[in-house]
């Protein structure tokens, strides 16, 4: 009896929304350095998570979407993948339902049994040939939704919101869904407590996406949840951490404070943080990265109360975002945010029990292009092999 094959399989989820916005330079490198993953992993399923699609300034940068997946379906790396699902989310027209989601899928020609779920007939249908979904047509093979707008107060409209899909690769059944949760507004709010306003918002829309897929009509199945959280830490911790005893000061504005400035005691005028909304400037950047900011970790808090539902691979990579978009600097994070790891690949438990972990196969979750522009957020991967479906029979989750 032959070996049951162990399906290789590459997620990833990147917020995109600085390439669209510079295609010349940070486009290119982006994908120069993706290829390079492909080639390296060599996975057989391919699954990309973008938020943001089209950019900032979607209504002028939209029209260069549809030529970066050109580029990926025509590309060299990925000649062997004979069949492409691109669900895009592009309609900004539409304000109620815009979410600026993108969930791209290559199947390699090596893989012969693919099917995705209709969430209308309740029913797998076999995957063939390359396939654009306009979400306007209110398709069944995928389910899309948006915050409801009270979900993230004081803002007159978001694009936050989740995309999902449902899979049975080689009789094994998952979820892959994308999601994007609500930023920290301002740096000023976000510094005054733990769990701040913002990680509220972000704690509560990620509950009501978990609920609603416990409770629908469909059957529970393995959860692979992956896109931008904006998960951040606890920049109160981080603050103290790199201040010590600095003295603050403050300038206000119309009584409400605009600017923190630490100084240190010993009585120069020399700045250690300067702390405004979207302004985070510390005198020497290498202490965030300091031990390949391991010294961070125990700061990133927000996934804690979702670890009996959750479970996440071990980071050994710098926060994602936000790196400085300057196309000649790779490494160096921007003067505006404390940095965060907001980009993350979280698996319900029973989808843990599909990733095969063994003396020859380990998962491998980390960034891609380090060492290049990849815009304000780096890409992160999972990168592992599908378990025999034997072990993983009783793994429906309950």
């Amino acid at each position: 009896m032959a070996a049951e094959s162990c399906p290789s399989v590459m997620l990833i989820t990147a917020n995109v929304g600085s390439i669209f916005e510079d295609p010349e330079h940070m486009l290119k490198g982006w994908l120069q350095k993706f290829y390079e993953s492909v080639q390296t992993w060599k996975p057989q399923l391919i699954a990309i998570h973008m938020q943001e699609v089209g950019g900032k300034d979607f209504e002028q940068c939209m029209g260069n979407v549809d030529a970066f997946v050109q580029n990926l379906i025509d590309s060299e790396a990925l000649k062997s993948f004979d069949r492409t699902l691109v669900f895009l989310d592009k309609d900004f027209a539409l304000v109620d339902q815009f979410t600026a989601l993108g969930n791209l899928y290559f199947v390699h020609e090596s893989l012969q049994n693919v099917q995705l779920y209709d969430f209308k007939t309740c029913k797998f249908n076999t995957i063939q040939g390359k396939q654009f979904v306009n979400l306007i047509n209110k398709k069944t093979i995928y389910e899309k939704a948006k915050f409801p707008q009270d979900f993230f107060p004081g803002t007159v409209w978001s694009r936050k919101g989740f995309l999902r899909t449902r899979w049975n690769v080689e009789n094994r059944i998952f979820d892959l869904a994308n999601i994007h949760l609500f930023h920290d507004a301002s740096n000023l709010a976000a510094m005054e407590t733990f769990p701040s306003p913002y990680s509220k918002y972000r704690k509560r829309a990620l509950e009501h996406v978990l609920q609603r897929f416990s409770k629908d009509k469909h059957d529970k199945v393995p959860l692979f949840l992956f896109g931008d959280f904006n998960f951040r830490l606890d920049s109160q911790g981080v603050i103290q951490a790199l201040v010590a005893e600095a003295i603050p000061e403050y300038t206000k504005e119309d009584k409400n404070v605009k600017r923190i400035t630490y100084k240190d005691r010993d009585g120069s005028s020399k700045a250690i943080l300067i702390l405004e909304k979207k302004r985070f400037e510390i005198d020497d950047p290498d202490k965030l990265i300091r031990d390949n900011a391991k010294w961070l970790l125990p700061l990133d808090k927000e996934l804690l109360c979702f670890t009996n539902q959750l479970f996440e691979f071990d980071r050994d990579f710098p926060p994602s975002y936000p790196y400085s978009e300057d196309v000649t600097d790779g490494r160096s994070y921007m003067k505006t945010r404390v940095p965060a790891w907001c980009d993350r690949i979280l698996l319900s438990k029973s989808a843990k029990a599909l990733v095969k972990e063994d003396l020859y196969n380990k998962a491998m979750y980390s960034v891609i292009g380090q060492d290049i522009c990849m815009g304000d957020h780096k890409p992160i991967f999972l990168s592992f092999r599908l378990a025999p479906t034997q072990v993983n029979e009783d793994t429906q989750e309950t």
